[in-house]
């Protein structure tokens, strides 16, 4: 069966690979808030995340996306998630998580013709914190660190205290307001749409596997 996460990654290396030598497709595709605001050309919420600015920035953000893209994938074809629905949420929570990312830094910079923002992290973000709210207890090692591993849950708490200092500080070219939102909605989005899709309760699995962390 085709798989989703791995359509996105192609895609995404296919344009990002374009655009390292046309200016003209960065420009028409990323996020640019005065082009929203004056000329209603919405779709940049979305094509933003298709480019990168170079070759480690797409690297990082594919290879993040592709290992937890397909295990999240796999989990939500599962009968007791939304089985065959399962595909057509994870592309829902994908590209609806790179328009809610940006909502945030969108209301601050509307008019700010020195703003513009790309890449797919915000989103990646959201797949992250979706393998972390249904399997809080597995480890993650980081890339860089690979022998130091933690809990995903901790790993989740010390990422979002790291993104909001760094948001608000602002310091620095990465958009780690879209990190955190990003990660946020990746949470409230599996909430809601199993509320509504699947017997299966997220919360209550969270707290569960917490709880049994700390017996």
């Amino acid at each position: 069966m085709f798989s989703i996460t791995i359509i996105i990654v192609a895609a995404t290396c296919i344009l990002s690979f374009i655009g390292f030598s046309n200016e003209r497709l960065i420009d028409d595709l990323i996020f640019y808030p005065p082009a929203i605001t004056n000329r209603k050309q919405w779709y940049r919420f979305i094509t933003c995340g298709f480019i990168h600015a170079d070759m480690m920035h797409l690297a990082f953000n594919m290879y993040s996306f592709y290992l937890f893209g397909q295990i999240i994938e796999n989990t939500f074809t599962d009968d007791i998630l939304f089985g065959e629905k399962g595909k057509f949420v994870f592309l829902i929570l994908y590209l609806s998580s790179l328009v809610v990312c940006l909502l945030p830094t969108y209301f601050n910079n509307q008019n700010n013709y020195h703003y513009r923002s790309l890449g797919a992290s915000g989103a990646v973000s959201a797949i992250v914190f979706g393998f972390i709210f249904l399997s809080p207890l597995e480890k993650i090692g980081l890339i860089f660190i690979p022998f130091l591993h933690a809990p995903a849950f901790i790993f989740g708490i010390v990422y979002l205290f790291i993104s909001a200092y760094l948001s608000k500080k602002g310091s620095s070219n990465i958009n780690h307001s879209a990190h955190f939102w990003g990660a946020i909605y990746g949470i409230v989005f599996l909430i809601v749409v199993c509320q509504f899709m699947s017997p299966f309760r997220p919360i209550d699995n969270f707290i569960h596997q917490i709880q049994s962390y700390f017996k």
